[in-house]
């Protein structure tokens, strides 16, 4: 179809409607083919490239699983409180208030104000990441020859940027991130051994403690160990649930646990959330 012309060109691009490629996102997500959750719930539904990144506000309770589809995705996660992005994730605090440095099922990925923003309610990777954080411009430059967003091989940190300002935020509001997918452990002498993916099909499923604006980017890790970049495609799917209450038994896991969500419950009944 010959596009030299305007009218051409819009014809053309008519006609790409109902198009499907391989990694892009589904619009309205009813329509994925094979939805994890009672039909009608799905609200995100998106298949994200290798090098690539993707974000979406969700409401408290939502439950968000991320799936490897080949075995080489590695997402890398930051959250925000939506309408309060000051109020974000703190690996920090994550790893600190619940005395474990690795992710899996039971976590509690935490603000820096003591409250829930979303809990791992299932996870059959168990190879993640809270130490290390994403890849650079500087370092992805140094490594693969380029790091910027439209290169071969953009970095994390770059990729984060441009989803952060599609929500209204900076640079300056990007934290250390989470990673799933590829996992680093400690080794005796505190060095770090970068364990890899536990291969295609692996999953892990967040579920929403508060509304969020969540920012992924699928980027190989920084500790991958490979000369060349390889990242392949992440699966994305966001159905709606309820959160955590009293009686699950998440929230009495842990006294820390528990502590995070009463703290969490009290902030949204006092604006009228819960």
């Amino acid at each position: 179809m010959a596009t030299a012309t305007t009218y051409g060109a819009r014809a053309h691009a008519r006609a790409q409607e109902g198009a499907r490629v391989e990694a892009m996102p589904v619009v309205p997500a009813a329509d994925w083919p094979a939805p994890p959750c009672e039909a009608g719930h799905l609200v995100w539904a998106e298949t994200v490239a290798g090098g690539n990144y993707t974000h979406r506000v969700l409401a408290r309770g939502t439950e968000l699983r991320l799936t490897d589809l080949r075995g080489d995705a590695c997402a890398h996660l930051l959250l925000y409180v939506d309408g309060r992005p000051w109020e974000r994730l703190n690996v920090a605090d994550t790893v600190k208030v619940q005395w474990n440095a690795y992710l899996g099922e039971g976590v509690l990925l935490l603000s820096d104000q003591g409250r829930v923003l979303a809990s791992v309610i299932a996870d059959t990777s168990r190879r993640h990441d809270a130490l290390c954080g994403t890849s650079t411009l500087v370092r992805n430059t140094a490594r693969y020859g380029d790091g910027t967003p439209q290169s071969p091989s953009p970095a994390g940190r770059e990729l984060f940027k441009l989803a952060a300002a599609k929500n209204g935020l900076t640079a300056r509001d990007l934290p250390p991130s989470l990673s799933f997918f590829q996992g680093v452990e400690i080794r005796d002498d505190g060095s770090l051994d970068f364990t890899g993916s536990a291969g295609p099909g692996a999953s892990v499923t967040l579920r929403a403690e508060q509304d969020l604006t969540v920012l992924i980017a699928n980027v190989p890790h920084p500790a991958d160990p490979r000369p060349d970049y390889v990242s392949t495609p992440l699966e994305v799917l966001a159905w709606r649930a309820d959160p955590t209450r009293p009686g699950d038994p998440l929230w009495d896991a842990t006294p820390e646990g528990r502590r995070a969500f009463l703290n969490t419950a009290e902030f949204l009944t006092a604006r009228g959330l819960a």
